[in-house]
């Protein structure tokens, strides 16, 4: 090798360590930099959170966090300051102007707490299905946030319910997976057994027929309505057996079918036999219901006559099918006497 090569491939070698060692250096030396954005779980803000490179200071608690599920904002500046009181220096901001801190957590809507509450006491001391109970708490139940960390489902460690006033007392457990002790949620009101049924839009007189505008469907209380409660759908169409206010709901027993027959009603009598059928005008003494029996006059004959109610102003009349007598049989008949001019007997002859 030639000594202007050696010195070539030394220059050459020289460069490349002073390349590798620059790189290295980087890596090694690397500053402290602003995150723009920082999630936390816990309840304090800590060094490492704030900033890339952070070193040995990275476990350093700096601030409060915020309430969970909430988000707060930090200037850059009070960032720094808060940074050097720790002897963290040299950070790089990148110009951002505030850090958000977000703080992680775990929520529990209202509704699914209720639906919690109302499956723990589904079918419990005579209470029926979930889905038909209301409840009633003693404070508003709003979402509720635990830490992240508590993946548990609500399970129920506590249950109490007094069927006499439907109190209900409840405490859940939610476990954590950070090993810490379980979150501890309680919930106490009031639970009672609801039913749909027919309510009445308007006061209505007895024999009135429910038009669909008459009749909304509500959930009331089934120590209220009871076992008869009338849904919306038999209701709209029938007759009302009894006078009701509105607000009040509808039970089966108030309904009936309604009048096809009014009383002092024109209507058509129907003759209807073999062979034959006849109409007649007549005047209804009664109301009636298909399939009722009712008194009709006969506005041609004068005679009232009863009759089975087939449609709107129809009556039917049953008429019976005269018989006709028997023809005697000569060999079977039995022997007539015949009288004579003596008016003795005669027994017929023989033939």
């Amino acid at each position: 090798m030639t000594a202007r090569a050696f010195i070539f491939a030394v220059i050459l070698l020289a460069a490349t360590s002073v390349t590798a060692w620059a790189q290295d250096s980087e890596e090694v030396i690397a500053g402290p930099v602003l995150r723009s954005t920082v999630t936390v779980e816990s309840d304090v803000v800590r060094i490492g959170d704030m900033i890339d490179n952070a070193g040995t200071s990275a476990q350093i608690a700096i601030y409060r966090a915020p309430d969970l599920g909430t988000t707060g904002s930090l200037p850059t500046a009070q960032v720094i300051a808060a940074l050097q009181a720790h002897q963290v220096i040299g950070v790089d901001t990148r110009d951002i102007k505030a850090v958000s801190v977000t703080r992680l957590s775990r929520a529990f809507e209202g509704k699914e707490i209720e639906a919690a509450v109302a499956h723990t006491l589904e079918h419990r001391n005579g209470l029926g299905d979930a889905a038909n109970l209301g409840l009633t708490f003693d404070r508003d139940i709003a979402d509720i946030r635990l830490e992240a960390s508590s993946t548990g489902a609500l399970q129920p460690i506590s249950v109490r319910y007094e069927p006499r006033n439907g109190r209900f007392d409840i405490s859940f457990e939610v476990s954590n997976d950070n090993n810490k002790p379980s979150a501890k949620l309680r919930f106490t009101g009031v639970a009672i057994e609801t039913v749909e049924t027919a309510v009445l839009t308007r006061n209505v007189e007895r024999n009135d027929v429910l038009k669909s505008s008459d009749v909304i469907t509500e959930r009331r209380p089934k120590a209220e309505v009871g076992g008869d409660a009338a849904t919306r759908t038999k209701a709209v169409g029938m007759q009302m057996r009894k006078q009701l206010r509105a607000g009040q709901a509808i039970k089966v027993a108030d309904l009936g079918k309604p009048d096809l027959v009014q009383r002092d009603d024109n209507v058509t009598l129907i003759y209807e036999a073999t062979g034959l059928y006849l109409t007649v005008r007549g005047k209804a003494m009664d109301n009636g219901t298909d399939g009722d029996v009712v008194n009709v006059l006969n506005l041609q004959s004068k005679r009232t006559v009863s009759g089975v109610v087939i449609g709107r102003g129809q009556v039917a009349i049953s008429v019976a099918t005269p018989r006709l007598p028997a023809t005697a049989d000569a060999e079977t008949a039995a022997p007539v006497s015949v009288a004579n001019s003596n008016n003795a007997p005669v027994s017929p002859k023989a033939e």
